[in-house]
């Protein structure tokens, strides 16, 4: 196994496009148990060896400054980090110091992004919610408090170097291709940009190419994830939650699932897209071992993809 990331070797997307994974691969946030065997030195071993250029913060890193050692010394770039916002349930300014907190850690990180979802009435983590049935709504008069918000917080970001990424995500106020259309309208293009992501879009709207046709000019950041048809149908005849849905299956990388990535890359590229994509994967890493499944990932990118 490589002990560092060989530039010669990575991934390398003839269109300029740079490759990451996103680290729910191996631990998961939301279900602390779920990979906790996995730890921050795992993850790296197995990006530098996959290829993949980078990868984002997850909530089980240690400090800043043991991180940042620990990337540098296996070649990996941080690109961005979530942030749980509360800008409707308590204000911006409620919101505004943990914030600035995340973006002074990612600065220090050498990321250049900071991935924002408002989680206010989220069901996202709640295990006895149906995810396809039951989901927060935002009132008319939320609407402008939210963007408001994300405008402020969008202002502290780029003092930090970053720009915020919005991220569309089932469970949320802002999940539907019409919500995450209203966002962006409501906010303003050079504070608050959009994180496509292919999974979310799929499974909230049935379509992949919509809601990235529609917001295309915002796109700054973007997740392939891929879902599998069985799952999906299974999830929602049963009813389960995101977690639930997630444990069952319901996604997985590029190439192991339904959707034809070939058509949002392509978009993506004529577009002169030439940022971030990362592979993502909700799974249980005790079931898809997330190395097999980076591998299985950056072989459809390049028989697949690389050769449009």
């Amino acid at each position: 196994m490589t002990f560092r990331l060989d530039p010669a070797t990575a991934i390398n997307d003839p269109h300029g496009i740079s490759w990451g994974m996103h680290p729910i691969s191996w631990r998961n946030d939301d279900i602390k148990e779920v990979g906790a065997f996995n730890t921050l030195e795992d993850m790296l071993l197995d990006l530098a060896d996959l290829g993949y250029r980078g990868t984002e913060v997850a909530g089980w890193y240690p400090s800043k400054e043991v991180t940042k050692e620990r990337i540098d010394a296996r070649g990996i770039a941080i690109v961005a980090q979530w942030f749980s916002s509360f800008i409707v349930r308590d204000g911006v300014e409620a919101v505004i110091p943990e914030f600035t907190e995340t973006c002074e850690y990612l600065q220090y990180l050498g990321a250049t992004r900071v991935v924002v979802s408002e989680q206010t009435g989220s069901v996202q983590g709640v295990r006895d919610v149906c995810i396809f049935t039951d989901k927060p709504v935002l009132t008319d008069e939320q609407w402008p408090v939210l963007a408001e918000g994300l405008n402020r917080l969008g202002e502290i970001a780029l003092e930090h170097g970053l720009d915020l990424v919005y991220h569309h995500h089932l469970g949320t106020v802002v999940q539907t291709k019409e919500e995450t259309i209203r966002l962006m309208e409501l906010t303003d293009p050079a504070k608050v940009s959009l994180l496509f992501d292919t999974g979310h879009a799929f499974v909230g709207d049935g379509d992949v190419m919509g809601l990235l046709e529609a917001t295309i000019d915002r796109v700054k950041h973007v997740h392939f994830k891929d879902v599998r048809p069985e799952k999906l149908a299974e999830s929602k005849e049963l009813g389960r939650s995101f977690l639930d849905s997630f444990l069952a299956g319901m996604f997985t990388v590029p190439g192991d699932g339904m959707i034809d990535f070939t058509v949002p890359y392509r978009f993506l590229i004529e577009h002169g897209y030439d940022k971030w994509i990362l592979v993502e994967a909700e799974q249980d890493p005790a079931i898809a071992n997330p190395h097999e499944y980076g591998a299985k990932a950056r072989a459809y990118l390049e028989s697949t993809l690389f050769t449009i």
